[in-house]
């Protein structure tokens, strides 16, 4: 049984038809699936266009459709996992400076309230040898008042070199992970 010139010409047409509507299929469901921040494969996007894969890698509009989307979908993602890399680094990194700041602050205020009760010792020595009882009985009260916030300071400054520990830990926690999750990252674009 021969097939008539007409009846060629017919099958070609639907055969054109039927791949020009896959290929609109094709292009619905990267559009879908960028909407839904679906991941774009060559399974996925077959799948939700309802083409076989064969069809994918052996029509060249259609393998050249899918190429470029999971081509930019890999950049994309690369550079939103950038940009949580950086955010998440620079609120360490803040957090870390702040009490590096702290930290100096309250030794200047250290150093400053050493001196001070340096020359205040000073003139205790100097009163106690010129100045009748009173007087040094209120020196001596300064005296110890300013030894007390000398140990309050001494605290803080302590406790404000924990933190910065902390931090610092903290920040070498999220960088590790920041690496761990990177690998997994590439391990996952890495498989087919």
């Amino acid at each position: 049984m021969t097939s008539s010139p007409a009846q060629t010409a017919a099958a070609i047409a639907t055969r054109r038809r039927q791949t020009q509507e896959k290929i609109a299929r094709i292009k619905t469901a990267i559009s879908q699936l960028r909407r839904e921040r679906g991941r774009l494969t060559v399974r996925a996007i077959a799948g939700r266009a309802d083409v076989s894969s064969t069809f994918l890698y052996e029509n060249a509009e259609a393998r050249t459709l899918v190429q470029q989307a999971v081509t930019a979908s890999k950049s994309q993602h690369d550079q939103l996992m950038q940009d949580k890399h950086e955010q998440i680094e620079a609120s360490w990194r803040e957090r870390a400076l702040n009490a590096e700041a702290e930290l100096t602050r309250t030794q200047k205020t250290v150093f400053n309230q050493r001196q001070q009760i340096g020359e205040l010792m000073g003139k205790i020595r100097d009163a106690e040898q010129m100045v009748p009882g009173e007087s040094v009985q209120a020196i001596t009260t300064e005296n110890a008042t300013l030894k007390r916030r000398v140990l309050q300071l001494t605290r803080e400054h302590r406790s404000l070199q924990e933190r910065l520990e902390g931090a610092r830990s903290n920040n070498r926690f999220a960088e590790r992970r920041i690496a761990d999750l990177e690998a997994q990252i590439l391990e996952l674009q890495q498989t087919p």
